[in-house]
């Protein structure tokens, strides 16, 4: 089968958004497909939203059997076997309208925009054959602010096969893009509350310097430079999997996030339990409080208790560890599912 893959990506940042696409690329390839992957750079400035949009509307992918669309605004593209799977909203002007991370005032103007936005975007989500999500939270949202109904379809990571457990250290890693909806900054403050020797390492590359020396200036202030490492910047693959591979458990904390996070199934193919919070989204739809992770509210008190609970009692800890990988079971997260559903 011919198969376009389109989605959007933003100049010189990477993450999760890319990670769907080019492992799926991999994936289908691997199976004998013909793929083509089509990115387009989109920055999520009002000004711009409209003309982003048409360039793919404009977009000529007839020669594909099929057309795979991801990341907004790619969702607009024309085709008469168009498949979604939508990771989440221009989130602005859907679920961060009323926070403060809009960005822009919610005046007569911004206002017409996210109407016309809702519009378009909910016409464009009618043409799909078939509309895929990455989490119960976003197909939610989509019931919420479009009236369109959706499957759940949990993306895998790429070589799962890589994360292994040999032990458990004094270390709870937190590894993803450091930014401040990803909240570092918590479970750096929890760390002045803890009562046991427990260590913190975060990992990962920042698109605002300003954050960054924000979690150093909270490591000095309250001396914790011996016990919390921030590494900052992209650690290798083979890092990462050494973190894992020893560390006492996994952290993954962002404020109402559209899904799991790939933090947090690296965790969970390496045997540790994810410590997370009451608010983190769509991580509440893999960790299980006291099964398979820890969930608390996201207090620097109440993150520092549940840092010191997994460092004490080693067993439970472990015990969670092993649930971990039961629960990618159970859920049916893998490529062979994905492969299925999207080639239906």
């Amino acid at each position: 089968m011919k198969i376009a893959l389109c989605s959007s990506f933003v100049p010189f940042v990477y993450g999760g958004a890319r990670n769907i696409v080019e492992w799926l690329e991999s994936t289908l390839l691997a199976e004998g497909h013909q793929v083509e992957r089509i990115y387009l750079p989109h920055v999520d400035t009002p000004e711009r939203l409209f003309t982003q949009m048409a360039a793919y509307r404009w977009l000529d992918l007839d020669a594909a059997d099929r057309v795979i669309c991801f990341r907004p605004p790619a969702h607009v593209v024309p085709h008469p076997n168009k498949v979604l799977w939508f990771i989440h909203h221009i989130r602005a002007f859907y679920d961060l309208w009323d926070t403060p991370y809009r960005g822009f005032p919610a005046d007569a103007r911004h206002c017409n925009i996210r109407d016309a936005l809702h519009d378009a975007d909910t016409r464009a989500l009618r043409e799909a054959r078939h509309v895929f999500t990455n989490s119960a939270v976003v197909s939610q949202r989509l019931r919420d602010y479009n009236g369109v109904n959706s499957e759940v379809l949990y993306p895998p990571i790429f070589a799962p096969q890589r994360f292994h457990c040999r032990g458990f250290n004094d270390e709870v890693v937190y590894i993803c893009r450091v930014e401040h909806h990803k909240r570092q900054h918590l479970l750096v403050e929890a760390m002045r509350y803890t009562q046991t020797p427990v260590r913190l390492r975060l990992c990962g590359t920042s698109s605002r310097s300003d954050y960054v020396k924000e979690l150093f200036a909270l490591v000095n202030r309250y001396g914790l430079g011996k016990r919390v490492i921030i590494e900052h910047g992209w650690i290798s693959e083979e890092q990462k999997v050494d973190y894992l591979a020893e560390c006492l458990a996994a952290a993954y904390l962002p404020l109402d996030e559209d899904s799991y996070g790939y933090p947090s199934l690296e965790a969970s193919h390496a045997g540790k339990p994810i410590l997370t919070t009451s608010d983190a989204g769509g991580v509440l739809e893999l960790v299980e409080h006291g099964r398979n992770g820890l969930v608390c509210n996201p207090r620097p008190e109440e993150l520092a208790a549940a840092l010191d609970q997994l460092y004490e009692d080693r067993h439970a800890t472990e015990r969670m560890g092993r649930a971990a990988r039961d629960r990618l079971e159970e859920l049916d997260i893998n490529w062979a599912r994905v492969l299925n559903r999207l080639l239906a």
